[in-house]
């Protein structure tokens, strides 16, 4: 191939269309666990974390919920992702090969949300959230009825293979997806004063973005690292069912999404799709939480 701007853009044209394309089929999973969140500066402040509105009787004057303020901060980060062609495969046409490596690239892009967001999520006992305890933590100070301070768990402890129970029916889910810049470009330095080509005869190709992820609520979600069976669900489920806000009214969570690495999958399935258990017993727990389960856990 002679090397000139004309097909140096139909190059790029090419592998702008394989990158592209790797988003094609691409089923995201983090959208089930985690809130996305546009930003529009360098870091979002979410001060407002460990606050929820509630209703009361209206008797005289409103009375405004002053939002206890935590400081929690998500600063974006910059991620990018580079890959080079060897100016001889341009000259002697070789170009084909790379092709479904910008297809990887591309789906690469689509998938780097859940690579964040699934072991950020499995880092949760011990990574802090908004009141400074580790989001799966037996100690998150509350407010009780009394207005003394009390704590309560939303972690079953043990040291097994974590999975995580979690209430995903609200507008704010376990996670944050801070989302600042998207990695939906492919840019490219392919002329030949670049160094890069100039001194290393490569022509470049990449993206790049800006993102990060945090921790919402404590109580949207319960961890584990107890053997996942019958009563250690139960457990988790009795727990959330009971977590209450300060002054000690009920949050009404209702548990509903079971997220397990690939290895607990068939503990997960005869909890939660098995009909029968114990020769013939009806399972009390079918059907009451969908199954997720997410490779990037393993």
């Amino acid at each position: 191939m002679l090397i000139n701007s004309t097909s140096l853009r139909s190059l790029y044209t090419g592998y702008s269309t394989a990158f592209q394309g790797g988003f094609t089929g691409v089923a995201p999973m983090y959208q089930r666990v985690a809130t996305t969140v546009n930003s529009t500066t360098r870091e979002n402040e979410y001060g407002w974390l460990g606050q929820m509105p509630r209703f009361r009787e209206w008797i005289g004057d409103r009375q405004v919920n002053s939002l206890k303020t935590h400081g929690y901060t998500i600063k974006n980060k910059p991620f990018e992702n580079t890959v080079g062609v060897d100016r001889d495969d341009i000259e002697d046409d070789n170009i084909g090969i790379y092709t479904p490596l910008f297809t990887e690239l591309g789906r690469a892009s689509a998938s780097f949300p859940d690579e964040l967001v699934f072991p950020f999520l499995k880092a949760g006992f011990n990574t802090t959230c908004y009141d400074g305890q580790y989001f799966f933590d037996t100690d998150h100070p509350v407010v009780d009825e009394n207005g003394g301070e009390t704590s309560v768990s939303n972690s079953g402890g043990g040291n097994g293979t974590p999975w995580f129970l979690l209430d995903v029916s609200r507008a704010l889910k376990p996670v944050i997806y801070q989302s600042r810049k998207k990695f939906d470009r492919l840019v490219r330095k392919d002329q030949e004063t670049d160094d890069n080509v100039f001194s290393r005869k490569e022509f470049v190709y990449g993206t790049d973005g800006r993102c990060n992820v945090g921790f919402g609520f404590w109580q949207m979600g319960y961890g584990s690292k107890q053997t996942l069976d019958p009563a250690a669900y139960e457990a988790a489920r009795v727990a959330m069912g009971g977590f209450k806000g300060d002054n000690g009214r009920p949050l009404g969570i209702v548990p509903n999404l079971l997220v397990v690495p690939p290895s607990l999958e068939g503990a997960g399935k005869r909890i939660l799709q098995s009909a029968l258990i114990n020769g013939g017993e009806s399972n009390p727990w079918a059907n009451t939480a969908e199954l997720l389960v997410v490779p990037w856990l393993a």
